[in-house]
């Protein structure tokens, strides 16, 4: 069969079987899926909370060595959708989403302990997570278009890893 031609197809998740903490996304933004790279976006805060949680210079990295990083923090990233269609970037044009086989991650990564939403789109499928065991977490979306200050964002991000702000 052949596929509706204005059904995008989202990026294969950064994973391994040392993965104990998710992050997921809802569905890459157009500069991101033109990339295919996880929050490519320039305005997109994520690699820069995401540095500032692990304390590495992941802003200032090339996209191979963000995801090497990440996985040495045993940190994988994916999106709650793995197809949709949508006009522009926001989450609420999404249409049409088909989630991710999540159940698979109870073999690709096998020491998964927490999932942590980033923004309430992907956070809308806490209970599934909750409810298959994990330890979850909503948190504020990196995106642009949420405003809430980047050291606010940072603060709220680093307790979900246990972190005092």
């Amino acid at each position: 069969m052949i596929p509706d031609p204005s059904t995008l197809v989202g990026l294969p998740p950064i994973l391994d079987a040392n993965v104990e903490t998710l992050i997921l996304g809802s569905f890459p933004s157009p500069a991101s899926l033109a990339a295919q790279h996880y929050y490519a976006h320039r305005q997109n805060q994520f690699w820069r909370v995401m540095g500032a949680v692990l304390d590495e210079p992941l802003p200032d990295l090339d996209y191979a060595e963000k995801q090497r990083r990440l996985l040495q923090h045993r940190v994988g990233v994916w999106d709650v959708y793995r197809c949709c269609r949508r006009e522009g970037a926001l989450d609420s044009a999404i249409q049409s989403g088909e989630p991710n086989d999540f159940a698979q991650l109870l073999t690709r990564a096998p020491h998964l302990r927490r999932v942590c939403f980033n923004g309430k789109t992907s956070g809308k499928f806490e209970r599934w997570f909750m409810g298959s065991g994990y330890e979850t977490h909503v948190l504020p979306s990196t995106s642009p278009a949420y405003t809430l200050a980047l050291a606010r964002k940072v603060d709220l991000w680093r307790a979900a890893w246990g972190q005092s702000p």
